[in-house]
């Protein structure tokens, strides 16, 4: 039987990259998937690519109102979900004025960053624990980043958004242990995955392939992520294979966050 036969997943930021690669395996296992974005000609491709078992809303993540729309709809429909996937975010660099480093930054643009990436997720885990409490088994998953556990000089708004996830997936997940919620709550925790938002930072052409292998060399594995690599640690959590994981953080680096790309030379 697949993994995530019957239940119903909702999965933020679809339209693309990571949250697309999500939505179409959690489908392939067997869910039914609620495809979210604030592309709707993207995410409404994406929900139609994948068929019957998808559906696709529009959604700001940053937007409570959107999110009790969308809380209403769902429970007309489907009653309750069992997954629920935070995955939208924004670096900020295209999305905001800037600067984002910590002695020139820019208030407005880390408050921008900061409402999706975090604010979004906040919402997102009070209207899914509203949603879930009628589950049997249902898990929160929150896609933070390497960038969430080190520091990122040039990307301050984002590092800091993103640490602030990884510890609101603690208290969530303790919350809900505390209340008896049938809720679990994890973090994933990317690194160097191939990813659309790495397009305008990689080029295009030979240029594009000189910057793939100069980041995939500061890589333990020597090469970058998918999509799908993030996508298999998503489904485990979700899955009722992780029945009794809550609270952690799951690395998918390649090995980056080990400290092995900062160790000495032999030479």
């Amino acid at each position: 039987m697949p993994r995530l036969h019957g239940k119903v997943a909702l999965i933020t930021g679809a339209a693309r990259g990571i949250g697309q690669a999500i939505a179409e395996l959690f489908a392939d296992e067997g869910a039914q998937v609620i495809v979210t974005d604030i592309n709707d000609e993207l995410g409404r491709a994406v929900a139609s690519a994948i068929g019957e078992q998808a559906q696709y809303f529009h959604l700001d993540v940053s937007q409570e109102a959107q999110w009790q729309l969308l809380s209403n709809n769902i429970e007309k429909q489907y009653g309750k979900i069992d997954v629920l996937v935070n995955n939208a975010g924004i670096t900020g660099f295209f999305e905001s004025s800037g600067p984002h480093d910590p002695e020139n930054l820019d208030m407005d643009s880390w408050h921008t960053v900061h409402k999706t990436n975090l604010d979004g997720v906040a919402l997102g885990c009070k209207y899914g624990i509203k949603l879930m409490k009628s589950a049997v088994a249902a898990s929160i998953v929150n896609i933070s980043s390497r960038s969430g556990i080190v520091g990122i000089p040039a990307a301050t708004a984002y590092a800091s958004s993103k640490a602030a996830v990884r510890n609101h997936t603690k208290s969530v997940a303790l919350y809900c242990a505390e209340k008896g919620y049938p809720i679990r709550c994890n973090s994933i925790h990317p690194g160097a995955i191939l990813t659309p938002m790495w397009d305008s930072m990689l080029g295009e052409g030979d240029q594009r392939e000189t910057a793939i292998k100069k980041v995939a060399a500061d890589v333990p594995l020597k090469r970058m992520g998918t999509s799908l690599d993030v996508a298999y640690g998503a489904a485990y959590l979700a899955s009722d294979e992780s029945h009794y994981v809550t609270g952690i953080e799951l690395n998918i680096d390649g090995g980056i966050l080990a400290g092995s790309s900062a160790a000495p030379s032999r030479d």
